[in-house]
């Protein structure tokens, strides 16, 4: 009894966490996670590379501008936040941390990465949003285990070819940058199954984007694109497309393969027609048209059987297809500001009165439906 209460104290003291480095100091040997977020740090004494077997370091929200080069003394780190400081350089003994999985520098002034952060090979989550980052290093093809990358919010221009080293990725966030084109062998990333490439100054996409078959989630709003790949059609497994803010006029028939969609945003674009090859997407439930310049539907839109939301507010239709009727899942239909006739308008408001629909929300042109 004695013997195990011994065990279960030591595992206690493994896994206590400090927040006084002033007391971690004292038992260095002893520290597995070390939290010191919040304490107005600038500095950080050399004395922290003492700490050899601490896995876990948070110095979120303090005011530090460098780290000291013993922090490559760190050979057990897993887990290093900086989240939410002033860095401007990360010191290139980084490379020393082979043990390190997960390192956050959000909000911080990053301009560069050194070239040794590609011998982190051990990295599996790489966040770096909210810097001023113009490039990134071609040894950043080196993480051969990473899965998560946020560079959100930064400069960047241009991705390096040798993203398409990192076969095990599974996220990869890109929103917020200055791209106008990207690298056709983002295509390799056959892991890949969130790409937000929303906010750039993309004007098209390249052909290989296709090949993404683990694809389920993919943002483009507000870029530049007037046209789409015919091979967005072979992403297979794309629940989420989201195009919204952009400039597309029409979208190729290759619309139909995409069988697992489940939300298509197009809101605030210049589509004129819509392809009724729509009605292949079986298992759609959102339908975000709103802010075109469409003036007919494709009857095929009645079979949308899983619809719940359709949005078609500022758009010029002046007709609606009866098919519409069809939509019995629908619980949100949005039409104010187009262009139906008063009989029309006068119509509809019968079928929705008499019709057994679950409509819960309906925005009709300025017309008071009272369904019952």
């Amino acid at each position: 009894m004695h013997l195990s209460c011994e065990i279960q104290a030591e595992e206690f003291e493994q896994q206590e966490t400090y927040t006084d480095l002033t007391k971690a100091l004292q038992n260095p040997l002893k520290v597995r996670t070390l939290d010191l977020s919040a304490n107005r740090f600038k500095t950080l004494p050399k004395e922290i590379g003492k700490l050899k077997n601490l896995q876990e370091l948070n110095l979120n929200k303090n005011q530090l501008t460098i780290l000291p080069k013993e922090i490559g003394q760190l050979k057990n780190l897993r887990k290093l936040n900086l989240s939410a400081n002033q860095i401007k350089t990360i010191p290139k003994e980084i490379e020393k941390l082979q043990k390190l999985q997960s390192l956050y520098l959000p909000k911080n002034q990053l301009t560069t990465l050194p070239q040794e952060i590609g011998q982190l090979q051990k990295l599996q989550w790489l966040y770096l949003p909210k810097n001023q980052l113009t490039t990134l290093p071609q040894e950043i093809g080196q993480l051969k285990n990473l899965k998560s990358l946020n560079l959100s919010y930064n400069q960047i221009k241009t991705i390096p070819k040798e993203i398409e080293k990192l076969q095990k990725l599974q996220s990869l966030g890109l929103d917020n940058n200055q791209l106008t084109t990207l690298p056709q062998e983002i295509g390799q990333l056959q892991n890949l199954q969130s790409l937000d490439l929303s906010t750039n100054r993309l004007t098209t996409l390249p052909q290989e984007i296709g090949h993404l078959q683990n694809l389920q989630d993919l943002y483009l709003v507000s870029n530049q694109l007037t046209i789409l790949p015919n091979e967005i059609g072979q992403l297979k497994n794309l629940q989420t497309l989201n195009l919204r803010n952009n400039r597309l006029t029409t979208l190729s028939k290759e619309i139909e393969q995409l069988q697992n969609l489940k939300s298509l945003d197009l809101r605030s674009n210049q589509l004129t027609i819509f392809p009724k090859e729509i009605g292949q997407l079986k298992n759609l439930q959102v339908l975000d048209l709103g802010s075109n310049q469409l003036t007919t539907l494709p009857e095929g839109i009645g079979q949308l059987k899983n619809l719940q939301t359709l949005d078609l507010d500022s758009n010029q239709l002046t007709t609606l297809p009866q098919e519409i009727g069809q939509l019995q899942n629908l619980q949100e239909l949005f039409l104010n500001n187009n262009q139906l006739s008063s009989q029309e308008k006068k119509e509809f408001e019968n079928f929705f009165q008499s019709a057994k629909f679950t409509l819960t929300k309906i925005s009709f042109f300025l017309l008071n439906l009272k369904l019952t």
